[in-house]
């Protein structure tokens, strides 16, 4: 990917767009993810100590300290540089997985943004995973933009985003999206890292789980309802109050996280499954993973210390950790497979 060509300014303006917005909370809805309708019941006798839970855990063949991961945040702005240098920073010193954002503007011939093989540098022990949107695979050259987007930064996955909710809202959207699945199924078979499909905030649906499975994905991210509504973005981006009237009835939509999550498992027992979509804190990372999730992606709520330095994103993954320690000690959990076994209640009374 040539950094020195001249950037395509409109892909560039709605990458920078995208990142003023999010920081100003504009995809903030009143979705909610679902983890408020559920709680661990407490042990008052949890017999282990807290300083020797064990959150340790294994992907794409590294050793993870925490089952957490720094989730795709933004691409293509000048910014992005100097956040993509502050998590990949964090990500190494925390020892868990780096998901890039869009790599659009770096693959169309505008800025890399810092996504290029330095960044691996970075990042010696830890997962490093690409990015590109599914629409972008129909093209003759999907599947070598796939190829190169990988190594263009050395990754050890790809993932594959599915946001047709969100090409659908914005100005000059990929709307055409016959045959995605072909190609899905055509890259898993052909790329020689694993592919990982990822929606952005609408959440899969157990129907799509089973149909990215049966493609050859290797792992999924629900992404569910309850983050950054991408609707509400776009619609904030809307030039006509035509455009604004049309996204609005969309800005909580999609399958709340809680859900689909659980949903996700129950229809693929044995696939690597990541919840992400408004996981704030370390309780709502430990619910996820009772709920079925192996590994928990955050993103927006990390990027405003993205912006400051790699010890503000640290510290903020940190304070994560620690919650999350303290839902396995409260529950009796020595370690992760304990936890998903931790008793749950729902706020209605019904023991799952």
């Amino acid at each position: 990917m040539d950094a020195k060509a001249a950037p395509p300014s409109g892909l560039l303006s709605r990458k920078d767009s995208h990142l003023d917005l999010v920081l100003a909370g504009a995809g903030v809805v009143s979705a909610r993810t679902g983890f408020d309708d559920i709680r661990f019941v407490h042990c008052a006798l949890p017999e282990i100590a807290l300083a020797d839970i064990d959150l340790s855990t294994r992907w794409l063949g590294y050793d993870l300290s925490a089952p957490l991961m720094i989730s795709s945040m933004t691409g293509g702005a000048v910014r992005a540089e100097q956040i993509n240098h502050n998590l990949a920073v964090a990500a190494q010193a925390l020892g868990i997985p780096f998901a890039v954002g869009s790599q659009r503007v770096a693959l169309e011939g505008g800025s890399n943004s810092g996504l290029s093989q330095r960044l691996r540098d970075f990042l010696p022990s830890v997962p490093l995973l690409s990015n590109i949107g599914a629409a972008q695979l129909l093209g003759p050259q999907g599947f070598d933009q796939a190829r190169r987007v990988v190594e263009a930064i050395g990754a050890d996955a790809l993932i594959v985003h599915l946001n047709p909710l969100q090409e659908a809202l914005q100005p000059g959207g990929d709307t055409n999206w016959r045959g995605v699945l072909d190609s899905i199924n055509r890259l898993s078979a052909g790329l020689q890292v694993p592919v990982v499909a990822k929606e952005v905030g609408a959440g899969l649906s157990p129907q799509v789980v089973r149909r990215l499975v049966e493609a050859g994905v290797q792992a999924v991210d629900v992404a569910g309802a309850g983050g950054t509504s991408w609707a509400a973005i776009e619609g904030h981006r809307g030039q006509t109050d035509r455009h604004r009237r049309v996204a609005q009835p969309f800005a909580d939509w999609g399958i709340p996280t809680a859900e689909a999550v659980a949903q996700a498992r129950a229809a693929a027992p044995h696939i690597f499954l990541i919840g992400s979509g408004g996981i704030r804190t370390g309780l709502d990372a430990a619910k996820a993973i009772r709920l079925g999730a192996d590994l928990i992606g955050q993103a927006a709520y990390v990027l405003e210390t993205a912006l400051i330095s790699p010890e503000a994103v640290i510290e903020a993954f940190e304070i994560t950790v620690e919650q999350l320690r303290v839902a396995c000690f409260c529950t009796g959990s020595q370690d992760l497979a304990s936890l998903r076994r931790a008793p749950m209640q729902s706020t209605r009374g019904d023991l799952r």
